[in-house]
Parts: C-alpha cells; sequence; structure tokens
C-alpha cells in the first residue's frame, strides 16, 4: 500500500514536471516570435528542455542507465553557460567550466564502459 502510493505519487510528480517543462518551452517560443529573433543560447536552452523531456521518459519507462541523462543535461547547461558568459568571462573561469564539461564527459564514458553501453 505504501508502495503504490509512493510510486502514484512519483507519477504525478513527473506528469507535472512535464508539464511544467513544456509550459516553459512555450514560453521561450513566444519569446521568439515576439523578439523575432532565435540565438544560440536560446536553441541550447530549448535543447535542454528537449533532455529533461528525454529524462522524464526514461524515468517513467524505468530505463537503466538514468544516471547519463542529468549528466548530459550538465554538460548541455555547461556548455549554455559558455556560450552567454562570452568574452567577458575571465580565462580562469572558463578553464574550470570546461574542466567540469571534461570531467562528466570522463564521468559519462566511465559509466558506460562500467555498464556495458559502448
Amino acid at each position: 500500500m505504501v508502495r503504490r502510493a509512493i510510486n502514484l505519487t512519483e507519477k504525478l510528480f513527473l506528469l507535472l514536471i512535464a508539464g511544467f517543462t513544456v509550459v516553459a518551452m512555450g514560453q521561450e517560443i513566444l519569446l521568439f516570435i515576439a523578439n523575432r529573433k532565435v540565438e544560440l543560447k536560446d536553441l541550447l536552452l530549448m535543447f535542454i528542455y528537449a533532455e529533461v523531456l528525454g529524462m522524464l521518459t526514461a524515468f517513467y519507462s524505468r530505463q537503466r542507465n538514468l544516471i547519463l541523462l542529468p549528466l548530459f543535461i550538465a554538460i548541455t547547461a555547461l556548455s549554455r553557460l559558455i556560450i552567454l558568459q562570452g568574452k567577458e568571462a575571465h580565462a580562469v573561469v572558463l578553464l574550470y567550466e570546461g574542466g567540469a564539461i571534461l570531467l562528466i564527459a570522463a564521468a559519462c564514458w566511465i559509466i558506460s564502459r562500467m555498464c556495458g553501453l559502448e
């Protein structure tokens, strides 16, 4: 009984997150239309939204190796951060962010090797 309630609550929250993600995507699309301009940072944000929906689908269907999906989202988010900072960012900050991307990518590679996802 408790297990079923927790499972139902989890599915409800997944649906809420999916709904909010779709709403956020819609708001971004409306901004594109209002601004009559789409930039690379906007496309990367839309890609993050799409990855979140993909992760929700994986959680809902209980696919294996779910840890990789949030790591891919983190890589995309860090890449977007680097792009948003532009030329104003200090070189050290860019090195740290690039290093974080490298570490996350290495973690993805290690996890995929350990789980036989080659």
